[in-house]
């Protein structure tokens, strides 16, 4: 049996970190790397326990089953299809699953592994995660890890990002609390044996869309397939604070269940421009314990305290009544002292506006900033909005998964459906000074005159 790899594909082997994350463009060896380096695992590790994960089975089918069948040798492994499982000649297992519903994680809520591989992490969802790696376990002593390969894009990709990406420079491992982690880049240059057996492949890479050819070609985990807002730009989106001047109209806006209150502060000038000043982010979905409608006002009413809010908006559906009180949410809101105002709720129609509001535009000489920017303040909403995928079905529609990315860029889009108004233009008041004049008495006795002056 030979193998040959990379020199990155080498750096991801050793990796020696809790969490080690090998990801960027297409074509960097990534899944090639994991399956190599599941063989070293079991070989070195007698009677270990691994396990593979892709989001389906004809994910797995076609990708890593495919290749593990080419690449381990019958005379050391046997794989059982109808298990999606194998076994090495020293008694180490490779298991090979796929996580296709959020529930499909309690199918591994009694096993044990030493190593747990995502293959496109990507492509799972945060929970999906974090609860696999509480199936790492054992009496053993050999080193617990989860390994995983991606390129940029998907579900995921906000989580993974904010997990490996932004925490610091790659190639670096960084320690936390719950353990360390690695972020590896791969380039599609990496890969020696594909640049020198299908030259064309870079070529091929080069026809793709700007926004695509960044996340595929040169693994830029800003722009990412399958992103909706793709105009997103830190740079021009995202502004520092400033005082909020007092002729501005201001708007609350919220996306409201027991899992979340999302709510924003919107400033809209004379000219049309918004800024969202500051957030509310607070619930289960966040790790919080969820507001029911009077603690939800009452926070509402705290946040909003001491400014003048033009409206309340709020999305349609809390208008339903309740079977229980033949009350909807809006009237129990009112009740406790927040009259909500109702928010257009077409999803498309709302989305393709607030596509409107962030694109570039030119608005005034020289000046071609997005009509909506975001205070730095309003961290959630800067890290879900760029986050947010098309939805498979109908791009023109948001993907409702992962539910904890929808929350407030909701919200938002509740404003700009609202087609809100403008604060009016002040007029410029004309100052006249006024005296009195005493003019002599005159025989009709009319008395004192004003002049204006």
């Amino acid at each position: 049996m030979e193998m040959q790899l990379t020199p990155r594909q080498w750096d991801f082997v050793n990796a020696g970190a809790d969490e080690v994350l090998f990801g960027g463009a297409a074509g960097g060896g990534k899944s090639y790397g994991q399956l190599c380096d599941a063989l070293l695992y079991a070989l070195k590790y007698q009677g270990s326990r691994q396990l593979i994960l892709r989001r389906t089975y004809p994910e797995l089918e076609k990708s890593l089953i495919r290749v593990m069948g080419e690449l381990y040798p019958p005379t050391i492994f046997t794989y059982h299809k109808s298990t999606h499982s194998g076994r090495f000649c020293n008694g180490s297992v490779l298991d090979f699953g796929h996580l296709e519903q959020e529930n499909d994680i309690y199918k591994y809520q009694s096993a044990e592994y030493d190593c747990i591989r995502f293959d496109e992490l990507t492509h799972f969802t945060e929970q999906m995660y974090v609860y696999l790696i509480s199936r790492l376990r054992g009496a053993n002593g050999y080193p617990k890890q989860v390994k995983s390969t991606t390129n940029p894009g998907g579900i995921g990709h906000g989580w993974v990002k904010s997990r490996f990406v932004d925490i610091g420079e790659p190639d670096k491992e960084y320690r936390f609390t719950a353990g360390s982690r690695i972020f590896l880049p791969a380039r599609v240059q990496d890969n020696s044996f594909l640049m020198k057996n299908d030259p064309d492949y870079l070529r091929r890479l080069h026809n793709l869309s700007d926004k695509d050819k960044k996340a595929l070609l040169y693994g830029d985990w800003d722009i990412f397939e399958g992103q909706y807002f793709t105009d997103w730009d830190r740079a021009h989106h995202v502004i520092s604070p400033f005082p909020i001047p007092e002729d501005w109209r201001r708007y609350f806006v919220m996306d409201y269940g027991l899992d979340m209150l999302a709510g924003l502060a919107v400033a809209l000038d004379s000219r049309g421009r918004a800024v969202v000043y500051k957030e509310i982010y607070e619930g289960k979905d966040n790790g919080g314990e969820g507001h029911i409608v009077s603690s939800a006002a009452r926070r509402i009413k705290e946040f909003t305290a001491g400014e003048d809010f033009y409206a309340y908006l709020a999305p349609p559906d809390l208008w339903s009544r309740q079977k229980d009180s033949g009350k909807s949410m809006a009237q129990l809101f009112a009740e406790q002292g927040v009259r909500l105002t109702k928010a257009p709720g077409g999803r498309v129609s709302g989305w393709m506006q607030l596509k409107e509001w962030l694109h570039p535009t030119l608005q005034e000489e020289g000046d071609k900033r997005p009509r909506l920017q975001i205070f730095s303040n309003c961290v959630n909403l800067i890290r879900t909005l760029p986050a947010l995928m098309s939805d498979k079905n109908n791009p023109d529609d948001v993907a409702t998964t992962p539910h904890e990315l929808t929350h407030a860029p909701d919200a938002l889009r509740y404003f700009v459906a609202s087609c809100p108004k403008t604060s009016p233009k002040k007029e410029a008041v004309k100052h006249y000074n006024f005296t009195i004049e005493k003019p002599p008495k005159s025989p009709t006795g009319l008395g004192d005159k004003i002049k204006v002056i």
